[in-house]
C-alpha cells in the first residue's frame, strides 16, 4: 500500500465535541487534510512541543522520550495504518540500532511523540481516500489557539479556556458546493463523524 507523508497544519478546539480538539494533518505537497478528534491532554502535549515550551515538570510524552533516549530507542516514523468505525489506528516504527519493531499506539499519542523525535508521519492512501477532505486553497492551513494549551492545566480547564475563544470551524472556508461534495463523500465512506461536522456547517449557514 502507498504511504502518504503528513504534516501538522491545524490544532483547534472541536466545534462538535466538548472538551476535545481537532488535530488536522495535511498531505505534503497535496491539498487533502485529515481531521482527527483528540483529547485535551494530547492536544496540550502536541502544542507544548510545537511551540518549544518548557513545562516545569516533564509531561508523559517527554518522559517517554527521555526513557527511550536512555535505552537508545528511536522512533523512525509514525504510521496511521487503519480506520475502523471512525477510529484511527497508528503504530510507532522503532529501532534500537539492531532491529526494527512496531509498537501499537493511539494516533494522538503517536503524533505527540513524532514531534518530539522529529519523526515523519505517514498514512496509507486508502485512509486518506476515505477520510481526507479536499481543500482548494491554503485557507485551511493553520496552527491556532495553542496559547491555552501551554500551561499545565487539567483537560477541563484547558478545554474551557479554548471554548471561550473558540476558533472558526475549518469548514467555514469551503464553498457550499465543496461542503455538499465532501458531505456526500463522507457518507459514502461511512465517515459519519466527519459527515456530522460538515452537516453542522451546512445547517449553520441555512440558519443564518
Amino acid at each position: 500500500m502507498k504511504k502518504i507523508k503528513l504534516d501538522i497544519v491545524g490544532l483547534s478546539y472541536s466545534q462538535t465535541q466538548s472538551g476535545a480538539y481537532a488535530l488536522v494533518l495535511g498531505e505534503m505537497g497535496g491539498n487533502r487534510r485529515l481531521p482527527i478528534i483528540i483529547g485535551g491532554f494530547e492536544a496540550q502535549a502536541i502544542a507544548v512541543e510545537i511551540e518549544k515550551m518548557q513545562p516545569s515538570r516533564p509531561l508523559t510524552h517527554d518522559l517517554f522520550k527521555t526513557f527511550a533516549d536512555n535505552f537508545q530507542i528511536n522512533i523512525q516514523e509514525v504510521l496511521i495504518y487503519n480506520l475502523v468505525d471512525g477510529i484511527f489506528f497508528a503504530k510507532l516504527v522503532c529501532s534500537n540500532g539492531d532491529k526494527t519493531f512496531d509498537i501499537d499506539s493511539r494516533t494522538s499519542d503517536a503524533v505527540a511523540l513524532a514531534v518530539r523525535f522529529g519523526a515523519p508521519i505517514y498514512v496509507y492512501d486508502f485512509i486518506m481516500d476515505a477520510a481526507g477532505i479536499v481543500i482548494e486553497s491554503n485557507d485551511f492551513a493553520f496552527l491556532e489557539n495553542l496559547e491555552g494549551l501551554h500551561k499545565e492545566n487539567t483537560m477541563t480547564s484547558a478545554a474551557s479556556t479554548e471554548k471561550e475563544n473558540a476558533p472558526t470551524s475549518p469548514y467555514r472556508t469551503m464553498s457550499n458546493e465543496q461542503l455538499e461534495m465532501n458531505l456526500k463523500k463522507a457518507i459514502e465512506a461511512e465517515q459519519y463523524e466527519t459527515a456530522a461536522k460538515i452537516r453542522d456547517e451546512i445547517d449553520r449557514r441555512k440558519n443564518g
